[in-house]
């Protein structure tokens, strides 16, 4: 471990638990009068290891609305920052995220295609259409910095370029061909909500998570390689066109259902990558780990921000991620001017 920096497993082992009464305190905020013992007798009742006295009702709330969502929650946090971290790493440019690559704006459109114009259906259709949107941008902005020379700001000039298309795409198709309700709920969605959280979309979004999650620790020292640079990773016996594809692959389809899942949400593959780094340093093995649990908890508490600043009415996620988001990102960045 360097000097200044903490171990990754005392991170993650304190992460689990702070997750956890995360998600329960969460649980319990809202117009509901909850406590935690509550959520933790409704859970504990359903899992057939205790009795309850808490009102059906009260179930329906723990069961139905609020835990599906703080889990899902969860999930994009941790999903947002591995992306983040990955794509920092393969294109070799600390601003790339899901969000500035245009992935989440091409996974808007093929999700709103799919929703507006009736092109798919359920939440397997609804990611189809994301997921195929987010390849579209990302290929697209991988050509544009190819043609343009191939340098890693090249990458994030050609995905604001494929962003701000596929923004208006979205725009074309909500305004030409949804009705009213629908144009209201796509506009607030599109800014990132968790409201309509259920639990195909926890499972599903969970079960993406953690392949994708696996995947990219199994590769851990490629990526590692990968931030000399790919000549450098080639001469280490990396298989850098391989690896590149199926990575970009993984964390394209990983950002796509969780636009499906819950809207387009920026800044969190980008800010929190760059604090797991300033906390155990950049070896992916400890990076992703401590990224995936710190984007969990954050991404938890800012959803529970967003439903009780503006109380009764819900802020849509992103919009807080982006309030929180730009001045963490200033505070990094200037943390990072005085250490080089």
């Amino acid at each position: 471990m360097t000097a200044g920096r903490l171990p990754a497993s005392a991170i993650v082992l304190a992460g689990i638990p702070a997750l956890l009464l995360s998600i329960a305190a969460a649980v319990t905020l809202g117009p509901a009068d909850l406590s935690v013992a509550d959520v933790g007798s409704v859970v504990g009742h359903r899992l057939g290891l205790v009795d309850t006295e808490v009102s059906r009702i009260g179930q329906g709330i723990v069961l139905q609305l609020r835990l599906p969502r703080a889990l899902l929650a969860s999930i994009c946090g941790a999903g947002l920052g591995v992306c983040g971290a990955v794509l920092q790493t393969l294109v070799r440019n600390p601003l790339a995220d899901p969000y500035l690559l245009g992935v989440s704006s091409g996974a808007s459109t093929g999700a709103v295609s799919v929703v507006v114009l009736g092109l798919g259906a359920g939440a397997i259709g609804l990611t189809a259409g994301a997921f195929a949107g987010a390849l579209v941008v990302f290929a697209l902005a991988l050509l544009l910095a190819s043609v343009a020379g191939g340098a890693a700001g090249h990458t994030v000039l050609a995905g604001v370029a494929g962003t701000q298309l596929f923004s208006a795409l979205t725009s074309y198709i909500v305004i030409t061909s949804a009705d009213a309700e629908q144009t209201r709920g796509v506009l607030f969605w599109l800014l990132g909500s968790l409201s309509g959280a259920r639990w195909n979309d926890v499972v599903l979004a969970g079960i993406v998570c953690v392949a994708c999650l696996v995947l990219c620790l199994a590769r851990a020292g490629a990526l590692d390689a990968f931030a000399f640079g790919q000549d450098a990773a080639a001469s280490l016996g990396v298989h850098v066109q391989r690896l590149r594809i199926v990575l970009l692959v993984a964390t394209a389809l990983l950002a796509a259902t969780l636009v499906a899942a819950a809207g387009a949400i920026g800044f969190v593959g980008l800010v929190l990558p760059q604090a797991a780094r300033l906390l155990v340093g950049p070896r992916h093995r400890a990076l992703l780990p401590v990224t995936a649990v710190l984007g969990a908890v954050l991404l938890v508490w800012v959803d529970v921000l967003a439903t009780t600043i503006a109380a009764p009415q819900e802020v849509p996620v992103g919009v807080v991620t982006a309030l929180v988001g730009v001045p963490a990102f200033a505070v990094l960045l200037a943390k990072r001017g005085r250490v080089s």
